[in-house]
């Protein structure tokens, strides 16, 4: 169990990198010669990986995922994640881009596939990622260009549309979606931005601009579950993720995501967790 904080790191792009936009490549050979690998982290900035030689152990939001060589990995800005594990003999290259930064149209798509699991790459198009990132590094070192920002930018750009590509190879075409499935899409977005401020069905719905029972019917169908269920998974999600990696009071941890009457938090804690808030800390602390 890392070492508590007051609340869950974030790293900053801009302060480590001076920009909204980054990209580098690193060979480890000894995961033991770097310190802090193993400290629970979010970044505010969309995180990728292309995994070239080597396996790596991850965690992402209480999810360890074995990742073997050659893999690509997205990571959302929310996700909390910290490496387990040592490792030999690694080679990466990672990329990191805020959302200002992020061509709008590869934005959306990005949202719509969280949490994204690590992706096994064939031997072509592997070669596609090594030839692309292999490029963009150049570009990066090029720090005497005109447009250097705007070369860097629209290159990480090139190799997020590149990713994307791969998800969503993995899944329905926009094309192929049910009415059902695409409300329920919207509804994914909408909660992920504002599941702390929004708690009711009826809420969703009103942005959406369809009835409330609509929704429910879309949301259900498309996943088994309902609306409600989805909003307290999201709020139990954030609040684990906290109880984990920070020190903060569950009545801290309560306020923060929008609820001042603490008992009833806790008792939608246990009712969704199955065990307490304190109990879910303590399990955890070993």
């Amino acid at each position: 169990m890392p070492e508590k904080v007051k609340t869950i790191p974030v790293n900053s792009i801009a302060d480590e990198f001076g920009a909204g936009v980054s990209i580098l490549k690193a060979s480890i050979e000894d995961s033991s010669s770097i310190e802090g690998l193993e400290h629970a982290h979010r970044h505010d900035a969309h995180l990728f990986f292309l995994l070239e030689r080597g396996s790596i152990t991850m965690e992402i939001d209480f999810q360890a995922y074995q990742i073997n060589s050659p893999s690509i990995i997205y990571m959302h800005p929310s996700q909390v994640h910290r490496m387990r594990g040592a490792f030999k003999k690694v080679t990466a290259c990672g990329w990191t881009i805020t959302n200002e930064c992020l061509n709008p149209e590869y934005l959306k798509l990005l949202e719509d596939i969280v949490p994204a699991k690590p992706l096994l790459l064939n031997d072509e198009t592997y070669a596609v990622f090594a030839e692309a990132t292999s490029l963009c590094i150049k570009l990066s070192e090029r720090r005497h260009e005109k447009l250097y920002q705007a070369l860097l930018k629209g290159s990480c750009n090139t190799l997020v549309g590149l990713i994307l590509s791969q998800y969503l190879q993995h899944s329905k075409s926009a094309d192929t979606l049910s009415r059902f499935e695409t409300i329920n899409k919207s509804f994914k977005v909408i909660l992920e931005q504002s599941f702390i401020k929004v708690k009711t069905p009826a809420a969703y719905a009103q942005v959406l601009n369809i009835s409330t029972p609509y929704l429910n019917e879309c949301v259900k169908n498309a996943t088994g579950h309902s609306v409600s269920y989805h909003i307290q998974q999201r709020i139990i999600l954030e609040a684990k993720r906290l109880l984990y990696h920070s020190d903060k009071s569950v009545k801290e941890i309560a306020s923060e995501l929008g609820y001042d009457d603490y008992p009833y938090f806790s008792r939608l804690f246990t009712k969704v967790s199955g065990m307490s808030a304190l109990s879910f800390r303590n399990k955890n602390l070993d």
